[in-house]
């Protein structure tokens, strides 16, 4: 069984607005798990699930207090133990709501393990880490140093080739290689510059500041 999609739409909402993010993450790291599953084979069939792991993701953020996801500043060890609780809080949510698609459990519980096993929440190692949860791992890790944050204003150009050379210098340590290794050839080879281009956060912010200006 699977959450419907209107379901979907709507936690997706709840995620961004707790969290204060746009759409854009959402659709950037959609986009970007399709296109790590298409270099691995997958067909039209498994968009969807691709679809819906990457845009609930972050469930679990629903159970981590306001104060902290919007906290401008460096968190306390205190804090990011509130953050670390998150995939785990996100994977009892999917299960609560008759969720089975392993995609979209996996990555949920597991996009933030690391290869060596000094991940959390489980610590899992090396295979041990299912493949869907680390490749986005790889995909987590380069949208978040490419998008507008509360601690962080640098995108573009400059920003994504910094997120490759630390992907690369951390392959095989936090990152699964071949997760890595196919993530930069499709950066490398143009296959992402038009979901950096169009769904990055100045161009989403400026799109949402024309329509409130538009509406009645």
């Amino acid at each position: 069984m699977s959450i419907d999609a209107e379901t979907v739409e709507r936690l997706v909402r709840e995620i961004e607005q707790k969290d204060l993010s746009t759409a854009a993450h959402t659709w950037r790291v959609v986009l970007y798990l399709r296109a790590i599953a298409e270099s691995r084979g997958a067909g039209a069939a498994d968009h969807d699930r691709a679809t819906r792991a990457a845009a609930l993701h972050d469930i679990g953020k629903l159970d981590v207090p306001d104060r902290i996801l919007q906290k401008p500043g460096r968190l306390t060890e205190e804090e990011f133990g509130e953050i670390k609780r998150h995939p785990g809080a996100g994977y009892k949510r999917l299960l609560d709501l008759g969720e089975t698609d392993e995609w979209v459990l996996e990555v949920a519980h597991d996009h933030h393990e690391r290869i060596d096993g000094g991940g959390y929440p489980r610590g899992l190692r090396d295979a041990a880490i299912p493949q869907i949860a680390r490749d986005f791992a790889v995909i987590d890790t380069f949208d978040a140093l490419t998008s507008i944050r509360p601690y962080r204003r640098e995108i573009g150009d400059k920003a994504a080739a910094a997120a490759i050379k630390l992907i690369e210098a951390e392959a095989g340590s936090h990152f699964c290689p071949d997760s890595a290794e196919r993530f930069v050839k499709l950066y490398r080879a143009g296959t992402l510059e038009f979901i950096m281009e169009h769904h990055n956060d100045e161009a989403t912010l400026a799109r949402d500041a024309l329509r409130a200006r538009s509406s009645p």
